[in-house]
């Protein structure tokens, strides 16, 4: 390998919310954090030698895109999910996904109206829907004897005359899937079909580790083209999660045009360093993707043959993109309280637990993997050692 991904890089001391807030958050200095969703690797080196140069220069006042920050985007969703014909004026920028489908929300829906989510969901799609007055309609997702599915029928029943979109997550976090083409070709002609739009968060795009290949919301039929809002980020893919920089590639102009007018409302200016990664990593970080994605599927093979063969009694959900394992514990007879003061206290692992997730979630922990190999060696072996002591 050219990169490095094994070495333990100490974020202690860098005002990390993954490391340096343990003892803030948790009451414990002790843990192996595998929470919250970004990588323990060293970034694109090329990312790394533009911001020092740029830095160098004593001025950082308002800044401008620059045409690297457009064609590298396009290109690369043409080049990695096969969408052609994006074209620079669809791209807006957003100070992150999180904040992208925020302004979503509130520039295509009122308050009082019905936003559809599809629990166990990354939770911030639930805290914006409510800090923004507006309403949870959950459609849940099926568990399948380990493998997830949208419920269709049950989707079509939840939309009425207050439903104004959908927030789809795609890759979905936490349950790992990636949705097959023919699922969001069916997902978007229910939504013609009720006249709802769709805000796809598809900021885990890149980190595909099983067989299924992502497909963009937008270009399963014109009419998903045009009642689409996509949200697409470097941040996971390339570890760049500080530098708050986020795109909505949106091709519908009226669609577009409420959304920039929400922008324009409160949500700033772009970063100067943050514009500058999006560009570099772009055009120039393929080849370290491919290595991570390699490392990746390196842990996530680790992972599983741990479980199967010291943990058999826990069940690992496939893991087909993002690089966040869900794993049920119901096998150990505790309530979700109770599993949580486990992992910290006995197995000295700081998780997401499942509950956060909404319906669906109880009994699971969600595991980041984007570690270096012999912390995620360490952090099983915690959990074998908490699991024999009981």
């Amino acid at each position: 390998m050219v990169y490095d991904f094994d070495t333990k890089i100490d974020r202690t001391s860098r005002n990390s919310a993954k490391w340096t807030l343990m003892k803030q958050i948790t009451g414990m200095d002790d843990l192996i954090p595998l929470w919250v969703a970004d990588m323990d690797f060293a970034v694109v080196p090329e990312v790394v030698e533009a911001l020092k140069e740029r830095a160098a220069h004593p001025i950082f006042g308002y800044t401008s895109f620059t045409e690297g920050y457009y064609t590298g985007l396009i290109n690369w969703m043409e080049k990695r999910h096969g969408w052609k014909g994006v074209e620079k004026e669809w791209i807006l920028w957003s100070p992150g996904v999180v904040a992208g489908f925020s302004i979503a929300i509130q520039a295509f829906s009122q308050p009082g109206d019905k936003i559809l989510i599809q629990p166990p969901v990354y939770y911030p799609f639930m805290n914006q829907i409510r800090g923004t007055g507006r309403q949870i309609v959950e459609n849940p997702l099926i568990d399948k004897g380990g493998h997830y599915e949208m419920d269709f029928e049950d989707l079509e029943k939840k939309i009425d005359d207050r439903t104004k979109m959908i927030i789809l997550c795609s890759p979905h976090n936490p349950i790992g899937r990636v949705w097959k083409k023919e699922e969001l070709e069916k997902l978007a002609k229910i939504c013609e079909e009720k006249d709802i739009l769709i805000i796809s968060d598809e900021i885990h795009n890149d980190l595909i580790l099983g067989d299924i290949k992502h497909t963009c919301t937008a270009t399963v039929s014109e009419d998903a083209m045009q009642r689409t809002v996509t949200l697409v980020a470097p941040s996971k893919t390339f570890n760049l999660a500080g530098l708050t920089n986020a795109d909505a590639i949106i091709p519908n102009p009226k669609l577009r045009a409420g959304f920039a007018a929400q922008v324009s409302k409160g949500s700033g200016h772009s970063n100067i360093f943050g514009s500058l990664a999006q560009d570099v990593a772009y055009n120039h970080g393929e080849p370290w993707l491919e290595e991570c994605l390699a490392y990746l599927r390196g842990n996530l093979k680790l992972f599983n043959e741990f479980f199967a063969e010291k943990l058999p009694q826990f069940k690992v959900y496939p893991l087909e993109g993002t690089y966040l394992t869900w794993v049920e514990f119901s096998a150990l007879g505790m309530n979700d309280e109770e599993l949580m003061d486990f992992m910290l206290k006995k197995a000295k692992l700081w998780l997401d637990e499942g509950t956060l997730f909404g319906r669906g979630g109880s009994m699971f922990m969600r595991f980041n993997l984007a570690c270096p190999r012999a912390l995620l060696k360490q952090a099983l072996e915690n959990l074998e050692k908490a699991v024999n002591e009981l």
